[in-house]
């Protein structure tokens, strides 16, 4: 019987603006990597992240357009699927549709909402990890972790206030 490869866990963040909650530790504690779905909000936040997994970040829309560290979006091979990042903001208002239409990838990491959401379409994935940087509106800042599994994607929203939920 052959042996399945290691499952790959990813930190899924987003909407940090500037500041990076302690929770974050423990929610991303053991990830693989963390791709940071933009609006970061300086380059510290990239440096704490770093403390944890290696990051790689995307540029928001209030983001500092030439940060050499934040790419427009990114596509990333993980466990035999594709992640593409980006903010969302490109699209004017974000949707999983739009997304899974303008995107061809496994699994589609957005921010720019700053609401957790997890649409699976066939065998394709819409992610938002929420927002993780100040409080806004009336959201529960979050992040997600996204695990593949011999080829298969799952997520888990995780609260930075207590509580989690997983999505298959």
């Amino acid at each position: 019987m052959p042996r399945s490869a290691p499952a790959r866990v990813i930190g899924l963040i987003s909407d940090t603006h500037g500041l990076v909650r302690p929770e974050v530790f423990t929610a991303f504690d053991g990830v693989d990597a963390i791709f940071h779905a933009g609006d970061v909000g300086g380059s510290e936040v990239l440096a704490v992240l770093a403390r944890i997994a290696p990051v790689q970040a995307v540029l928001g829309n209030t983001d500092v357009r030439d940060d050499p560290r934040l790419s427009v979006h990114f596509t990333e091979p993980v466990g035999g699927l594709t992640v593409h990042v980006s903010h969302g903001h490109e699209l004017g208002i974000p949707s999983p549709a739009g997304l899974l239409q303008r995107y061809d990838a496994d699994v589609i990491v957005y921010g720019h909402t700053h609401r957790p959401l997890v649409v699976r379409s066939g065998r394709r994935l819409v992610v938002n990890p929420g927002f993780a940087g100040p409080r806004r509106f009336d959201l529960r800042p979050s992040v997600a972790k996204l695990t593949v599994r011999d080829g298969v994607a799952s997520v888990e929203i995780v609260s930075l206030t207590g509580s989690s939920r997983t999505a298959p």
